[in-house]
């Protein structure tokens, strides 16, 4: 489960300086205001719930993540696997364009090894006082590397499909985490007579059937 949890970084970031402000009587409030909420509108939101699973297809798994409960967090050693596991097999096809290097500090990785990561990126930069742009070693202060230089180069590179940025991509789905999981390890090979382009892979959808995905 280490994949996800990088994408769970701005939200980690928000919920950092979030528990930083105010004493401990305040957040014990606040965890007892959460509760009150989540017990009045119990009954709704898994209404809300079926309904969008039945909008969207068959229901993902719910797994039991230990960062959600009020005085959990996340798992450092999840998230920086997930950094890893982004950098060597997501980030050829998907950008990450709303986190900055930065981000990663104190996070999944020290700050000098975030430095020394961020340099390794030649950045465009400028323009210098001839007008002209220049290319320099990355800094904390920069965002994600784009693997395309817009739109139309990725979907040339990926059969006409546009590989969506995973900056927020809990946030983006229906049933978030939930259901990037159940994407990421529900690949398998297609059922016999079944045909998948080139560009895709074969994703399970149910036992008798297989969805494309790119």
């Amino acid at each position: 489960m280490a994949f996800p949890a990088l994408f769970l970084l701005p939200s980690y970031v928000c919920k950092q300086d979030q528990e930083s402000v105010g004493s401990a009587g305040v957040k014990s409030l606040r965890a007892l205001a959460f509760l009150g909420a989540g017990v009045s509108g119990i009954l709704s939101l898994a209404t809300l719930a079926s309904g969008d699973e039945a909008e969207h297809g068959l229901p993902c798994p719910i797994c039991p993540w230990p960062h959600k409960g009020i005085l959990s967090s996340y798992d450092h050693a999840s998230i920086r696997r997930g950094h890893q596991f982004y950098q060597q097999v997501c980030a050829s096809c998907h950008s990450m364009s709303l986190i900055s290097y930065r981000d990663l500090v104190g996070v999944a990785y020290t700050e000098e090894e975030t430095k020394a990561m961020a340099a390794e990126v030649e950045v465009v930069d400028g323009p210098n006082d001839e007008g002209e742009m220049f290319t320099r070693p990355g800094k904390l202060s920069d965002r994600f590397p784009q693997p395309y230089p817009n739109e139309q180069a990725a979907r040339f590179a990926n059969g006409g499909a546009y590989p969506p940025d995973l900056s927020i991509i809990t946030k983006a789905r229906h049933n978030g985490q939930n259901y990037v999981f159940a994407l990421l390890t529900g690949y398998h090979d297609p059922p016999a007579g079944v045909l998948i382009p080139n560009t895709s892979n074969a994703c399970r959808d149910d036992d008798d059937g297989a969805e494309s995905r790119s």
